[in-house]
């Protein structure tokens, strides 16, 4: 019951920054929507733990979430570099690795972390392996063991 009411205050919140619109009539209509939506997906079976991952909000929002704002930042004040650069020092590669996670929740977490640092993209993502195209060898040589594998596997955890 936790996860369905998690899912349509998610909902509802979505629509309403989605929408703009805050006349009664809108408003209504969203949140009977969002119900509605909430309640095939119960009836669909996708509020379970791997769907909506509620338990993973006190580990995330203060550990993981800040952590990957930084490393997004970094990279992303890495790359403008790179590319503003006249010689633009590239070396584009692909790395294959074994990821810590053993969870399908903790390799997608982990698979779109690492496509949303700039730089780097999940290219092949399966159990026991991941394809990480990198903007530098740099990029990719750290992949396997790294910070962001164990803090996911940490994660995958809670």
């Amino acid at each position: 019951m936790l996860r369905l009411a998690s899912a349509l205050l998610s909902l509802v919140a979505f629509w309403l920054l989605l929408s703009g619109m805050f006349t009664p009539f809108l408003v209504a209509a969203g949140i009977g929507s969002a119900l509605g939506v909430a309640l095939l997906c119960r009836r669909l079976g996708i509020v379970d733990r791997e769907g909506h991952p509620i338990q993973l909000a006190r580990c995330a929002l203060f550990s993981y979430w800040p952590w990957l704002a930084k490393e997004i930042f970094r990279s992303g004040w890495d790359v403008s570099r790179r590319i503003l650069d006249p010689r633009l020092p590239i070396s584009p590669a692909l790395k294959e690795f074994r990821p810590l996670q053993k969870t399908g929740l903790g390799l997608v977490i982990h698979a779109n972390s690492i496509t949303l640092t700039p730089g780097t993209i999940t290219v092949q993502a399966e159990p026991g392996r991941f394809l990480v195209h990198g903007l530098t060898r740099e990029a990719v040589e750290g992949l396997a063991g790294s910070d962001m594998d164990r803090r996911c596997a940490r994660l995958e955890e809670c």
